[in-house]
């Protein structure tokens, strides 16, 4: 974000000296002695995508140079990985409209798909609904074939080892025959669409160009992303907007409102999460035993409480016949709810509601959201229901599976049913219930864990699996219960806490970190503490190390623990080392007293 925006702002020469010399200092301050950038702490080598982007943008920014040694070194990483050619498709199309990378078959899914209405068997409302954000404005780019250069633009022909016009290597499923399926269906789709052939392309720009408008939050950015917001942009410029139209000033201006600092330099948040550490922060606090009266409590309710929504969004193409009442993640979401952020705020106002009307009102709606979002297969996914269509899956995008369809998760599962079990009061009586813990039992690896997919990971799954099983009535004794404790105990540290790698979720298996972190130890002594109601050595080995951790600030106080999408893309949430192992040890205590 912070290398997409030093890129934005210079070539659409915003003034803004002080913003793109704090990014790339920001951004210089963290490559690696190999003259790599990385992802993650433990990735191995560097990150080629993210060494690309950041060079580019410390070019760009003015403030460095060529010659430089450090740029040299990390001109000579991204020869040794490949060069330009071996990047992903983000990376690509950021290159691409800004004169770097040519256009041509750049892209695997024709702009018409736009068009083609839910019944049809290949719809655009197929993808998931962060796919779609980010696939409106680069097919319009890629469309128009879109490019900008201005004298300050780099010049990084030099990072080629492959010809430039060789834009994409060969994907494994490229001559799949699930794939040319999915190609001739959105060609027959297309094909029977009601308009002239000449007029479709012109209509899918109106319609890809409306979806983008529609979808400005009142802060003026995309959906409340920051990467989505500056590639809308982009696809602005393309179709004729002039940089300082008042949709593109005030695109701009929603996403400086998203810088923050972060340890003492400033950094592009990719989406604030306002919503999501409100809900949580007031849940622990409750949970450690302050007051839903207490004026923290209260303020927090009242915010949260204006916070929910009340417009129709996309996830109402699945799920047409529920009125809004869900939360989003960000302070300026209102139409992009999520079912993790909406249990969270319930778990909030919770308290609230049993002597406020308005928040009795809230929770009703919340409560009603929720189950309508259940998809038809007993899990639970983030945004929408049902878009989980695998054949999607076979389009030549790297990370297909996790950004293309939103299937049911673990995660997502677990802590809907754990808000349903001790936040509801649903048991394993209800229909809903039922269907949820039998797509957990249904989707437990092998070794015992839970895959989750917006927390590192395996860990984060099965905390959440476990918890959601146990509160609506799931026995210890089950042997998917059994079985997970087994593997949670299998993988505790020496020290008493546990810690798990990023590489977890690229390999979709579990891979140690080789050191704790005081989020993973959280999760996994309050899975342990759900499912045992009673103290055992492994959970107080585990709660030493949260007592003795606290304080500290190494290395793994700043370890990514929140996922975006593998390989690409991790999250930093500064609060979760006070929110997480304040709910484990709150939840210690009842079972020592």
């Amino acid at each position: 974000t912070d290398a997409y925006m030093i890129i934005m702002l210079r070539t659409f020469n915003f003034n803004e000296e002080s913003i793109i010399r704090g990014l790339a200092g920001r951004i210089a301050g963290m490559q690696e002695d190999s003259g790599a950038w990385k992802l993650y702490r433990d990735q191995a080598e560097g990150d080629l995508s993210a060494t690309v982007e950041a060079y580019y943008a410390l070019l760009f920014s003015g403030y460095f140079d060529k010659d430089d040694e450090r740029m040299a070194a990390a001109r000579r990483f991204i020869l040794s990985r490949g060069g330009l050619s071996r990047t992903r498709m983000l990376t690509k199309a950021m290159l691409a409209a800004t004169g770097q990378y040519a256009w041509r078959n750049h892209f695997s899914i024709p702009l018409e798909t736009i068009l083609l209405p839910s019944h049809f068997p290949v719809s655009f409302y197929d993808f998931s609904s962060y796919a779609r954000i980010y696939m409106t404005p680069l097919l319009i780019l890629a469309d128009r074939k879109f490019v900008i250069r201005t004298e300050r633009t780099p010049d990084l022909s030099d990072l080629f080892v492959r010809h430039p016009y060789d834009i994409r290597l060969p994907h494994p499923d490229a001559d799949n025959p699930q794939y040319r399926f999915l190609l001739e269906a959105i060609g027959s789709g297309i094909k029977k669409l009601l308009f002239l052939p000449q007029h479709i392309r012109s209509l899918a720009l109106r319609r890809a160009e409306q979806y983008m408008l529609e979808r400005i939050e009142p802060d003026g950015t995309l959906y409340s992303y920051a990467s989505a917001t500056i590639l809308m942009i982009f696809a602005l410029a393309a179709l004729g907007y002039p940089v300082r139209h008042p949709v593109i000033a005030n695109a701009v201006n929603g996403l400086k409102s998203m810088i923050c600092n972060a340890g003492g330099a400033i950094h592009l948040q990719n989406s604030p999460s306002e919503v999501w550490d409100t809900a949580l922060i007031s849940h622990a606090l409750q949970e450690a035993g302050m007051s839903p009266a207490s004026p923290a409590i209260r303020k927090a309710g009242q915010y949260l409480l204006a916070r929910q929504h009340r417009k129709y969004g996309d996830w109402s193409v699945h799920n047409p016949n529920t009125p809004p009442g869900g939360w989003g993640f960000s302070d300026t979401n209102t139409i992009h709810p999520d079912v993790d952020d909406t249990t969270a705020a319930l778990r909030a106002i919770r308290q609230l509601a049993k002597t406020d009307a308005a928040y009795a009102s809230a929770w009703q709606r919340g409560i009603r959201w929720v189950l309508s979002m259940q998809n038809d297969d007993g899990g639970w996914a983030a945004f929408e229901k049902n878009t989980d269509k695998h054949l999607l899956t076979r389009i030549p995008v790297e990370n297909a599976k996790d950004a293309l369809i939103e299937p049911s998760t673990a995660d997502l599962t677990g802590r809907t049913l754990e808000f349903l079990g001790n936040g509801a009061g649903l048991h394993l009586h209800h229909a809903h219930i039922r269907r949820g813990v039998k797509w957990l039992v249904r989707h437990q690896e092998a070794d015992g864990s839970w895959y989750g997919r917006w927390g590192i990971c395996y860990i984060y799954g099965t905390w959440a699996a476990l918890t959601g099983m146990v509160a609506v009535g799931v026995s210890p004794d089950d042997p998917s219960i059994v079985k997970a404790v087994r593997w949670l105990l299998s993988i505790q540290n020496p020290d008493g806490g546990w810690g798990e790698s990023c590489r977890s979720d690229i390999a979709k298996a579990y891979a140690p970190l080789q050191a704790s972190t005081i989020t993973h130890t959280a999760w996994a002594v309050d899975a342990l503490i759900a499912v045992f109601r009673q103290s055992t050595p492994a959970i107080e080995r585990g709660i030493r190390y949260l007592l003795a951790a606290g304080s500290g600030g190494d290395w793994t106080a700043n370890y990514p623990v929140g996922g975006g999408l593998p390989g690409s893309f991790y999250i930093h949430y500064h609060s979760y080392r006070y929110i997480w192992p304040l709910l484990a040890l709150s939840h210690f205590k009842p079972i020592v007293r």
